[in-house]
């Protein structure tokens, strides 16, 4: 099993790569935790290409699937948006957030795969800054201030945070009736814990990357491994003992400056021999 995130397949160069994209194995399954593209087609296009070569495709959205953009085809916004993504992905036979949690039976199993939408509530803010119009301001007063703001709507809901919790609501409630028994793998587009935004360049980009909702789920619900993308920052983290991977691909600016093959699946079941701490950077 292998994962990979952060496409990104209006860019050229990713696409390619993304064209390139093939299992080691014909049992291989792929985990694609978010931000394939934010155009309805292009969406397709990656999805219906990557579920004809893997064994089984799991699709999480991030935030710029959510997206509406002015020249997308496609206008829906919102809950509508996401609900039309998952029907394309039912049609190519991929795995989503709103279909039973898989019982992953390969090696390294068995393991339940839950693949989460959870989205943001601006509650990762900095030491002291204790509402979303502090943070928020203080974001705009430092130049940061996300694309979601303008393009991610969370109709029919008031606001992104109340999306937000209706979805770690009904999420937690379908954890928690899982079995005692089983470890779970976590993919979700944002990071659960706060952790991984440490290394941010700009800290106040943390308000769109999680909700401290989550903070105790991996220990909770048994994660063996919980995989994410979002910051744009490949890298393996250890929070209280299991293993967070980030596993996004990045813009090309990013991914060129890395050495390895860019976007190459990182391996997630059998877990790695060796475990490191892997490499930090910046989101751009």
């Amino acid at each position: 099993m292998v994962a990979v995130s952060d496409l990104h397949v209006r860019y050229a160069e990713n696409r390619e790569i993304v064209e390139g994209l093939r299992p080691e194995s014909a049992d291989d399954w792929l985990l694609v935790a978010g931000d394939v593209g934010e155009y309805v087609a292009d969406i397709r296009w990656a999805l219906g290409l990557l579920s004809e070569r893997f064994a089984k495709v799991v699709w999480v959205p991030g935030n710029h699937e959510l997206w509406t953009p002015a020249d997308d085809p496609v206008q829906l916004r919102g809950v509508a948006r996401y609900e039309h993504l998952v029907e394309i992905c039912r049609e190519l036979g991929v795995l989503t957030p709103e279909d039973p949690y898989p019982v992953w039976e390969g090696a390294g199993g068995p393991v339940v795969l839950a693949p989460l939408f959870l989205l943001y509530d601006y509650t990762f803010r900095r030491p002291g800054v204790t509402s979303k119009e502090e943070a928020l301001a203080r974001a705009e007063q430092a130049g940061v201030v996300c694309t979601d703001e303008f393009h991610l709507h969370p109709d029919p809901y008031p606001t992104r945070e109340d999306w937000c919790r209706a979805r770690v609501a009904a999420t937690e409630a379908r954890l928690a009736a899982l079995p005692a028994d089983l470890p779970t793998i976590l993919i979700n587009h944002w990071p659960v814990v706060r952790e991984p935004t440490d290394p941010l360049w700009y800290p106040d980009f943390a308000l769109w990357c999680g909700t401290e909702a989550t903070a105790d789920w991996p220990r909770r619900f048994r994660a063996a491994t919980v995989v994410y993308g979002h910051l744009h920052i490949p890298r393996l983290l250890i929070c209280d003992g299991v293993p967070h991977q980030e596993v996004s691909l990045g813009y090309p600016r990013e991914w060129r400056r890395r050495s390895g093959a860019p976007g190459r699946p990182v391996q997630i079941l059998p877990a790695p021999a060796a475990v490191g701490s892997g490499t930090t950077g910046a989101r751009a």
